[in-house]
């Protein structure tokens, strides 16, 4: 498998969906070319994905494990053929055959339960698990449901306890949980931050891409879904149980304004990019979980962008940037999803052609990354990283 698929050339991924309790699909469906998609309980596409999903009664389904595209070969068995060449040695020595990070596309058409993830301290405690599951959502669209625009319910509202918050659980009173946290309308750019422990649920009509750490650790406390679907005992609670499950929320509650100012982000110039426009949507920065850019490359002129920490080495319209290497003598492994438009991805002298709804793993192995845009519009992706090394 490492000599077919080398360690210095993108390596394209299928696109692995993942079954969960609520509806949605119909957007995803329609990006990828198909307008005559249904709702359904495959509302989400999980990208560069070592994780599988976890779901009562589908244990023996493996689903949301990406694979090479084309292939029966899994992403995580390509790695494990060349951990050091794949991820680079600097990160296989910290994190280990991981990727660290885990991206996903989102269309919900219903509100998700309401939910919370825990943080990485609670995850070691109750998971045995090295990671939680911060998370951080981009907003790249979305539509009405029943005449509601789309919103995200985020975070405490300021005086609520865990004995209200059972409380309100043991009664199944959702208005009144509903109505502990702060609901924010979003458009498309937004990006919003959401730490191990806070609670939230995203809206019906969102259509976002989420990063966030690589478990499915997600305790619910609604048990049955806004469309009527039973929820599983183990999947409100983990397997925790009912009392247990509440030791992973944070119930330090914060004022709307302050909720808004210190969850949602602004973007800002990324740095180590040339031509094009490079932002950052999510930095370390930010979190040390998780780095994600979104990438714009014009139709319209011959520009270049390039990949990540790099150090100019050619001039022209097309510069020709080389990749700034570690101690390790390698780069950093890191993904990439095409939002927008075609063109044309260059690695070393490997080119090929990118068009929207195409995701690739980028080996560490890479040295030299660059992109053009095709002819009649932009070329728009997200690249994104996993764990701060440093």
């Amino acid at each position: 498998m490492a000599l077919e698929h080398g360690c210095d050339d993108p390596v394209r991924l299928d696109n692995a969906r993942a079954w969960r309790t609520y509806l949605g699909g119909k957007m995803l469906d329609a990006f990828h070319g198909c307008n005559h998609g249904d709702d359904g309980h495959f509302p989400e596409e999980w990208v560069t994905s070592l994780v599988a999903a976890r779901n009562a009664g589908r244990e023996d389904v493996v689903e949301g494990i990406s694979r090479i595209y084309g292939e029966d070969t899994t992403l995580q068995e390509l790695i494990l053929s060349a951990p050091g060449a794949f991820l680079g040695e600097r990160h296989v020595k910290k994190l280990g055959v991981t990727m660290g990070v885990l991206v996903k596309l989102i269309d919900s058409a219903e509100r998700l339960a309401v939910q919370v993830h825990p943080d990485r301290e609670k995850a070691r405690e109750l998971f045995q698990s090295e990671y939680g599951k911060t998370e951080c959502w981009h907003i790249l669209g979305g539509r009405e449901i029943n005449g509601e625009k789309p919103s995200v319910y985020l975070g405490f509202r300021e005086g609520i306890t865990r004995e209200r918050w059972m409380e309100l659980f043991k009664r199944q009173d959702i208005q009144g949980m509903l109505g502990c946290m702060h609901r924010f309308f979003v458009e498309p750019g937004d990006t919003i931050l959401i730490e191990g422990g806070v609670p939230h649920a995203i809206g019906a009509g969102c259509f976002l891409v989420e990063i966030q750490e690589p478990t499915d650790y997600t305790i619910r406390v609604e048990r049955t879904t806004p469309s009527g679907y039973r929820v599983e005992d183990v999947m409100c609670h983990q397997g925790l149980g009912f009392e247990r499950m509440f030791d992973c929320f944070h119930y330090d509650g914060l004022s709307r304004e302050e909720t808004r100012r210190r969850w949602f982000l602004k973007r800002r110039p990324a740095a180590g990019y040339r031509g094009g426009e490079a932002e950052t949507l999510v930095g370390y920065e930010d979190t040390p979980f998780f780095r994600m850019n979104i990438l714009t490359v014009p139709g319209d002129a011959k520009q270049t962008v390039i990949g990540r920490d790099v150090a100019e080495s050619g001039a022209g319209d097309s510069c020709t940037v080389q990749q700034e290497l570690h101690g390790s003598g390698t780069g950093d492994c890191s993904g990439l999803y095409v939002l927008e438009g075609e063109g044309e991805m260059t690695a070393g002298d490997r080119s090929v052609t990118v068009r929207r709804g195409e995701q690739y793993f980028l080996p560490a192995g890479i040295r030299e990354l660059r992109w053009r845009a095709g002819t009649g519009g932009n070329l728009k992706m997200i690249q994104f990283f996993g764990p701060c090394l440093d």
